[in-house]
Formats: structure tokens, sequence, C-alpha cells
């Protein structure tokens, strides 16, 4: 999808409440975001997505049959996949990336508009939403592991040569580990925000890797390469 492309966004909620799922429904709708369906579990979820081919789906975490970072996985390959929970657990969240999700937002860090806001942001790929409590739980999440893994080695600084990235790609790439948007790593490299997503297309390509919460799990040492690489 494109700026100039005048089709809604297509948004697919994933949540075991159906209060929820309503109030997401109505509040989206009322944004602009065209809904394309409900589920009430992540096998749900992928049945739908399957079918209605939205281009995010909004999820949350805890259901029932099959939960959110279960179901991430699964539907990152459809879709960019969003989630959206009460849960700000860093565990939880370190999961829900390393699967795919390309963002995490906590429910009442928010407004309406935010939310829309946050959904074109994922789809347009300009920047990975998270919620405060998401952004110092991923961090976290993600150098410590999950369980008893051991802390990541190498450091990122020694990762550069070991992933193929060139000098400038692994600066962009420890900026986005940072959080940073494309927009706020233009500004503090001094170039244009076409250039850090070109470098971001290339970092993306040699990782093997398609979001940026599994580009970060990468360069943090988190997640093994994907087995085509």
């Amino acid at each position: 999808m494109t700026s100039r492309d005048p089709r809604p966004l297509r948004v697919l909620v994933v949540d075991d409440n159906p209060v929820v799922r309503t109030g997401l429904t109505t509040l989206l709708e009322s944004g602009g975001v065209q809904v394309v369906g409900e589920a009430s579990d992540g096998a749900q979820a992928i049945e739908l997505a399957q079918r209605a081919r939205p281009d995010l789906v909004l999820l949350d975490v805890r259901m029932p049959v099959m939960d959110g970072v279960a179901a991430a996985a699964p539907l990152s390959a459809l879709a960019k996949v969003l989630m959206l929970s009460y849960d700000a657990d860093a565990d939880v969240i370190g999961a829900a990336i390393r699967n795919g999700a390309a963002g995490y937002l906590v429910h009442g860090s928010f407004g309406a508009a935010e939310l829309v806001a946050a959904i074109m942001d994922t789809v347009s790929e300009r920047s990975s939403p998270l919620s405060p409590q998401a952004s110092r739980a991923v961090v976290a999440a993600l150098r410590e592991g999950p369980g008893d893994r051991p802390p990541p080695e190498p450091a990122p600084a020694d990762r550069r040569a070991e992933l193929g990235l060139s000098r400038r790609e692994a600066e962009v790439m420890d900026l986005i580990a940072r959080g940073r948007s494309n927009g706020e790593i233009a500004a503090l490299l001094v170039v244009s925000e076409y250039t850090v997503k070109n470098h971001v297309n290339r970092i993306f390509a040699k990782l093997g890797v398609r979001a940026r919460g599994a580009a970060i799990a990468r360069w943090l040492g988190t997640a093994d390469a994907p087995p085509h690489a």
C-alpha cells in the first residue's frame, strides 16, 4: 500500500473479549480504517486472515485455543501484526516480537488517534509502535532472552561483520534497536528518510527478516538465523 492508494487500511481485530472487539471496531472505523473481520482466538484469526488478507492484524495476547504470542508467527506471514494487550510482561513482549510482531501497544497508554496513527505507521513501515511500558520491556526481554537463555554473545557492536552489515547499516540497525523511527534516524545521521529506508530494506534482506522486531532480535543475538539464510 502506498500513500497514493485510496483504499482504506484493512484491519482484522483479534481479542477474546467481545466488548473490547466492538469498541476497537467502532474506534477504528470512525478513524477511517476498515475492519474486515473479528476473531476471538489465534486459530480463528489465522483462518480469517487467510481469507480476508488484511493489511494488519490487531492482536491480543491472552486468549483461549491459541494465544496471541503463538499466533503472531503464522499471522506475520500474512499481514503486519500489531500486538494490543493489557499484558506488559517483558518475556511476553519479547516472545511476541521474536515471533514477528511489528509493534506492541499496552491498553491505556494511547488515545484513539494514536492507535490509528500506530496502525498506519506499522503498515507503511515508518516505525514500530511501542507503548512506553513495552519499549522498556522489549529491550530487557531481547537482551536477556526467554527463560534461562544466557545473555546474547557477542555484543551488538561486534556483530556487524558476522551479520554482513556495512558500517552505516550497523549504525542504522543500532538506532532501530533503540526504538528510533526512520525519520528520527534520518535526522540523527543527517541523511534523507529515503536513504534510511533503503538501508533498512538492505538490512532486512541481509538478516532474512520482514519486521523491525525480528531484526532487533537478530541484532541482539536473541534469535537464530532463519532456515533459508
